[in-house]
């Protein structure tokens, strides 16, 4: 089995992956291309909520930056650029995924109901979702070359549904997550 390391995130890459079902159970994290269905009434409601939390920690933080909601793959999603906002990031995403779910929370206060809100900050998941496809694809050129199986390193959940689609695209392998959180990572393997 190889190991496989993920590449920092200050990395461009040019692919995009392409999307797939969710795997593992794991929620599908998508795009921010606004989609409009039956029901995006309640999930605007939860961006415009998660909305006014994230605004009053910026305001808290004293850092500025233009916060977007919007539904976009059935699921509510706020987006917030400007400058100087890698420390809302942190390293690897680690504080953006903390943000999410104190959003999450935020909206699941006022509502009563559960959240499947999708944070952005400063195109962080657009990059990294360019990031991952590589990583992919190299695990995958690996497998194919050398018939074995290749072990990446842990991932968050939207890191690994990142990393299942691009190999679920492509014929002659697959991947699976094993492990607990925070040590949950993907195994890609020979198809069959």
């Amino acid at each position: 089995m190889t190991d496989t390391s993920i590449p920092r995130a200050d990395q461009s890459l040019d692919d995009e992956p392409t999307a797939a079902a969710p795997v593992d159970g794991e929620p599908e994290e998508t795009d921010a291309e606004a989609v409009p269905s039956k029901g995006d009434g309640d999930l605007f409601r939860q961006s415009e909520i998660a909305a006014d939390y994230i605004e009053g920690l910026l305001d808290i933080l004293d850092y500025d930056g233009d916060i977007d909601e919007l539904v976009s793959g059935g699921r509510p999603v706020v987006e917030v650029v400007g400058g100087r906002l890698q420390n809302l990031v942190g390293q690897r995403g680690a504080t953006l995924e903390a943000l999410q779910e104190l959003a999450r929370l935020a909206v699941f206060r006022q509502t009563g109901s559960p959240s499947r809100l999708l944070l952005d900050v400063g195109g962080y998941r657009a990059s990294r979702r360019k990031e991952l496809a590589a990583v992919a694809r190299n695990a995958v050129e690996k497998v194919k070359e050398h018939g074995e199986s290749v072990r990446l390193e842990a991932m968050s959940a939207f890191e690994r549904k990142c990393v299942h689609d691009v190999v679920n695209a492509i014929d002659g392998v697959e991947s699976e997550s094993e492990g607990v959180e925070p040590n949950r990572r993907i195994v890609v393997r020979p198809a069959g």
